[in-house]
């Protein structure tokens, strides 16, 4: 689900949106034209050429008319390198991220109902001059604006673009705001909206699953696998993916959201701006999820930077599954999976509610029992307990383990509600709040999360003080 960001209502959920794709060398930006027309933070921004790699995808009300929009990765000319040390490049036997950037931003043109070609003042590149010729057999569905004319800025310059063919030209400041609603009103009259409608299922809301985990673990590999597509790009090199890439699918009669996410790595070793934004961009996800599949690659298994993940989750009342990825690389020996499940809650015990499913996202294996999962802890996330039920549960846990007696630690519970589903959270009334221990707490937790439904998802306990 979509909020609008000037009031934070819900937006209508919409199908067969057009399409409009933002395409242009590195650092003409094109993010910020994203952002603008999104009226919202959504895709990283930065000085640094080539920081978008992976396609994000937003939706949009330009002139009151939906739309989808798609930021692409730069177009660059010389894209046979995998960068620094060339990872994942074609010294080490596969294309570099720059050639998968290009191929993926190809495959957009071609979907795209339009393109918004962004050019900057000043004398155009032959990475422009290229881009240019690969666009001329879409040559009707191209809009061309120059960027960074703020002011009157280099406006001289930037019509000579005029030449290339253009039937009109745009000059604008993503920036600044200047003339973008001249462009918006340009979009939406070059696109169809015949085919635009509401979605039957508005009203039941997709579920948002989070993918999160360390770089390399697999993450883009099931995004798209899940969503049959190729919308996250997929590299040996870790890091590849910086924004937050959004995706939907079906199954079993259930629209889910997937947003794929950066890898997190410890802070320590976390040195570019970029890759601190993406960090953030991931985690801030975790506002939007319901769900988290915390991949962990089965081979290495669980590391402190996963606990530490795991524990953000938990902290804003998601749902986590962690899924062990790569289990085709494991050997194939009996009771292997018991034995990597039994060390992780061994290791991991605050966190032995939580289900563990390998699973392999290059060939799909334990997919669906990921999925089925994801569907047994959503139904928990939302249920709700009468009040009546809860107390009378409450009477039998207070019997079985009753409060402390002392003259410094005794407390009445006196009753309890359930003030939320998804996130769960319960509030419990007492007549001395600081007297409650956090082994008490607790056990609250414990019972409620056996005996009323929630033996996979965590639950949120507050004490509050009631005479």
């Amino acid at each position: 689900m979509e909020f609008d960001p000037l009031n934070g209502e819900a937006l209508p959920a919409y199908r067969n949106l057009p399409l409009v794709a933002l395409v242009g060398r590195p650092n003409v930006g094109k993010s910020t034209l994203f952002n603008r027309l999104l009226r919202r933070r959504r895709a990283i921004t930065s000085p640094v050429p080539g920081v978008t790699r992976d396609p994000v995808e937003g939706r949009a009300f330009l002139a009151g008319r939906p739309l989808r929009i798609i930021d692409t990765g730069g177009f660059r000319l010389n894209r046979e390198s995998g960068g620094p040390g060339d990872p994942g490049g074609v010294k080490n036997g596969g294309p570099g991220l720059d050639r998968l950037v290009v191929e993926r931003t190809l495959e957009i043109i071609q979907e795209a109902d339009l393109i918004v070609l962004l050019l900057e003042a000043g004398e155009l590149t032959p990475e422009d001059e290229e881009f240019i010729g690969l666009l001329r057999p879409r040559w009707s569905k191209v809009i061309a604006a120059v960027n960074k004319t703020e002011g009157g800025r280099r406006e001289g310059e930037a019509w000579n673009a005029l030449s290339y063919g253009f039937e009109g030209l745009f000059l604008i400041s993503a920036e600044h705001g200047d003339r973008v609603a001249e462009l918006e009103a340009a979009i939406v009259s070059r696109l169809d909206f015949s085919r635009v409608e509401l979605d039957p299922e508005e009203g039941r809301r997709p579920i948002a699953l989070a993918l999160l985990g360390k770089p390399n673990t697999g993450k883009s590999t099931l995004s798209n696998r899940l969503t049959a597509s190729a919308a996250s790009i997929v590299s040996s090199a870790p890091g590849t993916t910086r924004d937050v890439v959004e995706g939907e699918f079906r199954w079993k009669n259930r629209t889910f959201r997937i947003l794929d996410t950066a890898g997190i790595r410890r802070k320590s070793r976390v040195t570019e701006d970029i890759e601190y934004y993406s960090v953030n961009r991931a985690i801030k996800t975790l506002d939007e999820a319901e769900i988290v599949f915390l991949l962990i690659d089965a081979q290495e298994g669980l590391t402190d930077q996963d606990k530490k993940i795991a524990a953000l989750a938990c902290e804003k009342g998601r749902a986590v599954i962690l899924a062990l990825n790569k289990w085709d690389a494991m050997p194939q020996v009996k009771n292997a999976f018991n034995a990597v499940r039994d060390r992780i809650h061994f290791f991991f015990g605050q966190m032995e509610y939580a289900p563990i499913v390998p699973v392999s996202a290059k060939d799909g294996t334990g997919v669906e029992e990921l999925l089925e999962t994801a569907l047994r802890l959503y139904r928990q996330l939302c249920r709700r307990v009468e009040t009546a039920v809860l107390n009378q549960a409450l009477a039998r846990w207070l019997q079985e383990y009753p409060p402390p007696s002392g003259p410094r630690t005794r407390f009445k519970v006196k009753y309890a509600v359930q003030v939320s589903a998804n996130p769960v959270k319960f509030v419990f009334f007492v007549s001395r709040p600081d007297a409650v221990t956090e082994a008490y707490r607790t056990y609250l937790r414990h019972k409620i999360q056996r005996d009323l439904g929630y033996p996979a998802v965590p639950v949120d306990v507050e004490i509050r003080g009631r005479t």
